[in-house]
C-alpha cells in the first residue's frame, strides 16, 4: 500500500502544504496512482486563493433580539452581533442571520490511506479523499494541525471545491470513502451533509474524524448521511478537557451514545499525554464506560503523544504506558484495542476475539495480510465488527 499522496500537515511547511497537496494528487493521476486515465483538464478544484469564502446560510442558529444570533451547532452556543464570528472562526452573523464561511472551500485536500484517519475496521487498504477547512471549536494544546485549526479562512489558501466537484475527484482518484478530518469537521457541517448526500448516490462512504463536540439536532441530521465516525475521546475527566482542549467531556459522551443509537460505525482515539491523562485507574474507568455504553466491539486506539504546539516541553508517551492501557482495555472486556503512532507494534493488528488469530496484519498504514470472509474471521467464522464491503 502506498504512502499518503501528500505529507501530513504537521510535517512540512504550511505554505508548501497548502499550495502543494492537491497538485501532488494531480501529478499522481498522471503517474497511474489514480488509475490509467489521465486527469481531465484543469477544473475549479485546482483553483486556490487566500481568504476565499464559500458563503452558506446555516440552519443551526436562533435569532435573538437586536440582530444578535445564537449558534446551535455545538455546545458553546456562541452569541454574536452583526459582523461577529463564533469561537470556531468560520461562522458569522450577517444582518441577524448566521452563515458558514467555508462551504465548498477546503484549505487541505489529500488522498490518504483509510488507516490514517485512523479507521482499522473500515475498508482496509483503501484510499480516502480527505478534506479540511480552517477553524475548530476546540483549542487543544497538543494539536498537530494548529496552523489551520486555529486559523480563520481569511488567512488560509482555500480551494474552490463544491460538493459535486469533490465527488468527481474522489471517483477520479479511486477513493472508496470521503473523510472530513484534520480539524474539527462539524464546523463545516453544511458542506459535510451535502457531500454525504452525493456520496451516498455515488456509492462512496462518508466518514469523519471528530472531537464529538456537537449538539444533538445537527448531529442527528449528519447521521442521515454518515457511515463511520472516528471520535477523539481525549480524556475522561472534565478537568482534563477544560485544561487541555477548552471544551467539556459530557457532550462528547452524549455524541458517542447518539452515534451508537443511529448505528454509525464508530472508532475511538485516546491520545495519552504524559502526566495529563495517563492514570491507569482513570483509563480503566473509561474502558468500563465504553464497554457499558458502546459495547465490546468498538475499536479503541491508544495513541502516542509527541511534543508539539503548546506542549513541546513534554516527553513522548512511554511505550510501556500505551501497552498498559492496551492491556487494561482488554482486561475490561474490549475486543479491539490498538496502539497508535508506533509503526510495527504488534498491537496494530486486528485479532479475532474468539480464536485469537490475526485477521488483519498492519505496519503503520500498510496492510500485509487480511484474513476475513464476508466480515468474519477466516479461521473460526467469528463476526468482526466493521464495514468490510464498499458502499
Amino acid at each position: 500500500m502506498s504512502e499518503p499522496l501528500a505529507p501530513c500537515p504537521s510535517r512540512m511547511d504550511r505554505r508548501q502544504f497548502l499550495s502543494g497537496c492537491f497538485r501532488c494528487a494531480l501529478l499522481c493521476a498522471g503517474s497511474g496512482l489514480a488509475g490509467n486515465a489521465a486527469f481531465p483538464a484543469p477544473s475549479r478544484a485546482q483553483e486556490i486563493q487566500k481568504g476565499r469564502k464559500g458563503l452558506k446560510l446555516s440552519p443551526y442558529f436562533t435569532p435573538l433580539s437586536g440582530g444578535h444570533v445564537r449558534c446551535d451547532l455545538c455546545p458553546r452556543q456562541c452569541e454574536t452581533a452583526h459582523g461577529e464570528r463564533g469561537h470556531c472562526r468560520v461562522r458569522e452573523n450577517r444582518d441577524g442571520k448566521y452563515y458558514s464561511l467555508v462551504y465548498g472551500n477546503p484549505c487541505a485536500v489529500h488522498v490518504d490511506p483509510i488507516e490514517k484517519k485512523p479507521f482499522f475496521h473500515v475498508l482496509p487498504s483503501t484510499r480516502s479523499f480527505s478534506i479540511a477547512t480552517a477553524g475548530c471549536n476546540f483549542n487543544c494544546k497538543f494539536c498537530q494541525n494548529w496552523e489551520i485549526s486555529q486559523a480563520s479562512p481569511d488567512d488560509t489558501m482555500n480551494y474552490d471545491l463544491p460538493p459535486e466537484a469533490l465527488i468527481r475527484n474522489a471517483q477520479q482518484f479511486q477513493c472508496e470513502s470521503i473523510a472530513s478530518t484534520y480539524v474539527e469537521p462539524t464546523i463545516f457541517i453544511e458542506y459535510m451533509i451535502e457531500v454525504g448526500k452525493l456520496a451516498k448516490s455515488a456509492k462512496i462512504l462518508n466518514t469523519m474524524h471528530s472531537n464529538g463536540y456537537i449538539s444533538p439536532k445537527p448531529l442527528d441530521d449528519l447521521c442521515d448521511c454518515l457511515d463511520a465516525a472516528c471520535i477523539d475521546l481525549k480524556g475522561f475527566t472534565e478537568d482534563y478537557y477544560r485544561e487541555l482542549t477548552g471544551g467539556s467531556l459530557a457532550p462528547v459522551l452524549e455524541t458517542l451514545q447518539h452515534l451508537k443509537a443511529r448505528k454509525v460505525h464508530t472508532e475511538l482515539v485516546n491520545l495519552i499525554v504524559p502526566g495529563k491523562n495517563d492514570d491507569m485507574t482513570r483509563i480503566r474507568t473509561m474502558c468500563r464506560w465504553i464497554l457499558k455504553e458502546l459495547g465490546p466491539d468498538v475499536p479503541v486506539h491508544f495513541t502516542r503523544f509527541y511534543p508539539m504546539y503548546k506542549l513541546k516541553s513534554l516527553e513522548p508517551t512511554p511505550v510501556s504506558v500505551l501497552e498498559n492501557a492496551w492491556k487494561a482495555a482488554r482486561e475490561e472486556g474490549l475486543n479491539h484495542a490498538y496502539i497508535g503512532n508506533i509503526p510495527g507494534h504488534p498491537a496494530e493488528d486486528t485479532i479475532c476475539p474468539r480464536c485469537k488469530q490475526t485477521v488483519i496484519k498492519r505496519t503503520g498504514y500498510s496492510i500485509s495480510s487480511i484474513s476475513l470472509k464476508d466480515g468474519s474471521c477466516g479461521s473460526c467464522g467469528q463476526k468482526i465488527a466493521g464495514i468490510w464491503k464498499p458502499a
